[in-house]
């Protein structure tokens, strides 16, 4: 059988999430089975997909069961609903998440979309080349022509993901609402075998910890594919925050889609595995909703110039070189400075308020991806866990100054060591082009465990001394695994070709130079006074070794 299919499938009903249970086993399954205390994973193809499925599955959960509170909370967090409860929750909200049929449909324009030629459904990928790539032959890695057809729940995650991460189109394609490929923070578990409801759970916020009041669940406020689109070809077309009720967060809707399914039986492109209904592709029209204005996803870090409060803030971005401990504050911490021009994604604050239910093992890491956009064009995925810490009791904004410092000590230790491999390897440093991220990618795997160590340390002194700063003894050891990284790289790098004579002698200056930068800058110096440390020797800082 082949043709178009009128009958409705739904997301909230209907058998689409792939889940392993704690036996191993995987098995399809309706969203009512994220309450099995034996079920602990999401299992899809793609690490996109599965990064928007769990904010697909958070923005169920905060939409219809928002706790009243932290007890409630913690209530819920230990004990799921039951499946009668669960349920009824989702019936309230059942009618947005139709994907098929008559009437709205989930994450689908309003209206028909009649345009003269549809879209290859492979178009729904950030990763697929673009019409420039193909047309100049220079999809080289990835290709055209991989992904002809989805099945229903493939092609409908992928046009969730796109979404949610809409990167820059060309003129009038919207990006999404928290900018083009943002980065998403979520609270995991510390043990890999907890309950995926506990994984979910951590991501909710309880309606005391947040701007939320009742929503109406058949508003385009709420779900904005319920109602026409604002179509955004005049100026005055712009959505901000104020506009719409907060759950439109998890749900906006930049781009303007409507898929055509088929009932046709044939393998996913995505999944390889067989389906009934697919799809091939999909009309589009630019001017879909234009968001704009300072956001405050619940999801997601945001940076701001403190110098000009009524900038828009904008949620932090992939960059080359992936994610590391240079962003960790960012990414972790909540404060009151304004001044500083950042703030951590809301979720995290919340664990804030309820991390005393963990003890000091059992303290949650901090899940971290998302795409690194070059404007439409995607250059990497990044996805990595990063520690947490209960910081209950704390001055978060105390605590981020002393960070900070260390921080800045590791960039700059960084800096001295990319500018005398320069020096090293070019005739003309200043003028060297190319790509040196390499470089810092090493050195901050070689520096996360001394930096985390020093993280640790530095709130059991706050804890136990009321202090703010590391004791000198804990300092030094931080700014000497610092000091022998980057020389240990110079070395590695520089003198991994000895070449002649001359090229030898450039890079004895260099490394010497090195030596004295990360021994005697001042830098160093006003990180060592701070710290008080007291040397031992300061003849290192002439040109000795390290």
């Amino acid at each position: 059988m082949q043709g178009r299919t009128e009958f409705a499938m739904n997301l909230l009903t209907d058998p689409w999430l792939p889940i392993r249970f704690r036996d191993g086993h995987v098995k399809t399954c309706s969203i009512v089975s994220i309450i099995d205390e034996t079920a602990i994973e999401i299992v899809l193809p793609r690490a996109d997909f599965k990064g928007a499925a769990y904010q697909l599955l958070i923005g169920v959960l905060q939409t219809c069961m928002a706790p009243s509170d932290r007890r409630a909370w913690k209530h819920f967090f230990h004990s799921p609903p039951n499946q009668d409860q669960f349920q009824s929750a989702l019936d309230n909200i059942a009618h947005a998440f139709n994907t098929t049929g008559s009437g709205p449909k989930f994450m689908q324009d309003f209206e028909e979309l009649d345009v003269k030629n549809p879209t290859p459904i492979a178009a729904l990928l950030i990763d697929s080349p673009g019409e420039n790539g193909i047309k100049n032959n220079t999809d080289f890695f990835v290709k055209r022509n991989r992904v002809n057809a989805m099945s229903w729940n493939m092609a409908n995650l992928a046009l969730f993901t796109l979404q949610i991460n809409a990167p820059a189109g060309g003129q009038g394609i919207r990006t999404g609402l928290r900018g083009g490929g943002p980065l998403t923070t979520l609270v995991m578990p510390v043990t890999d075998d907890a309950s995926l409801w506990k994984r979910l759970w951590l991501n909710v916020i309880n309606r005391r910890e947040w701007r939320y009041y009742d929503p109406d669940f058949h508003s385009s406020g709420v779900f904005p594919w319920l109602g026409p689109t604002k179509v955004s070809d005049k100026k005055s077309a712009e959505i901000y925050q104020s506009d719409v009720h907060d759950l439109h967060m998890y749900w906006a809707m930049p781009r303007r889609i409507r898929m055509e399914p088929r009932e046709e039986v044939r393998l996913c492109d995505i999944s390889g595995a067989s389906s009934t209904l697919v799809i091939h592709e999909y009309r589009t029209k630019n001017q879909g909703n234009n968001y704009s204005g300072t956001w405050s996803h619940p999801l997601t870090p945001y940076k701001w110039d403190p110098k000009k409060p009524t900038e828009d803030h904008l949620s932090l971005k992939g960059q080359p070189g992936g994610i590391n401990y240079k962003l960790w504050d960012i990414l972790t911490l909540t404060h009151s400075d304004d001044s500083i021009g950042q703030s951590a994604a809301t979720v995290v604050g919340h664990f804030g308020t309820i991390c005393d239910e963990f003890g000091d093992h059992e303290v949650p890491r901090l899940w971290t991806f998302g795409y690194d956009m070059d404007n439409m064009k995607p250059r990497g995925w990044y996805s990595i866990e990063l520690p947490l810490f209960n910081l209950s009791g704390i001055d978060q904004t105390e605590l981020l100054h002393s960070i900070k410092e260390l921080q800045k000590l590791a960039a700059d230790i960084l800096f001295y060591t990319r500018s005398q491999l320069k020096a090293a390897w070019f005739e003309s440093p200043a003028n060297a082009k190319g790509d040196m991220t390499f470089i810092d990618t090493v050195y901050w795997q070689k520096t996360e465990s001394c930096f985390f160590t020093a993280v640790d340390q530095l709130i059991q002194q706050v804890s136990s001394a009321s202090s703010y700063n590391l004791d000198p003894e804990q300092s030094q050891v931080f700014l000497r695994a610092l000091q022998v990284t980057a020389l240990g790289l110079f070395d590695e790098q520089a003198f991994a070709d000895l070449g002649d004579q001359r090229s030898m002698k450039k890079k004895v200056l260099a490394r010497k130079a090195l030596n004295k930068s990360v021994y005697a800058s001042k830098t160093v110096r006003d990180f060592r006074l701070a710290m008080q440390i007291v040397s031992a020797s300061e003849s290192q800082a002439t040109g000795g070794t390290a």
